[in-house]
């Protein structure tokens, strides 16, 4: 009798541009982007760090480099890619706490973790590349 309620027949939509996720939702599937692109992408990124502290014209090239629009653009996602992925964090490390998990909440914190990010994204950007 159990596996007739587990084997209902439900609806199936595989068409993936008419899915509507919620918001938790899309937070969840950029946080796991965000956090990949952030894992390939740090050796490249450490190798610019390292790169820029061996010499002061090593410096002068790559600040050189950042001036141009299109590299800041790219950093600046990257900012938001990072700020996204820690603040999402403190949202999932807050749900393993049971702390917001009914669906008004969590739709609440996910926007929080958006406008927070983005604001942050904002400063460090100002701060840093400009």
């Amino acid at each position: 009798m159990a596996e007739m309620a587990i084997k209902k027949k439900r609806p199936k939509n595989l068409d993936l541009p008419t899915i509507r996720l919620p918001l938790p939702g899309i937070l969840s599937i950029i946080h796991r982007i965000s956090g990949a692109a952030l894992f390939l992408l740090l050796p490249f990124l450490l190798w610019l760090f390292e790169s820029s502290l061996t010499s002061a014209q090593t410096f002068a090239s790559f600040k050189g480099v950042v001036d141009n629009a299109l590299v800041k653009i790219i950093l600046l996602g990257l900012i938001w890619f990072y700020m996204h992925h820690f603040c999402a964090g403190i949202r999932y490390l807050l749900l393993d706490l049971h702390k917001g998990i009914d669906l008004k909440s969590a739709v609440l914190s996910s926007k929080i973790v958006f406008g927070v990010s983005i604001a942050l994204t904002l400063i460090v950007g100002v701060k840093v590349l400009w």
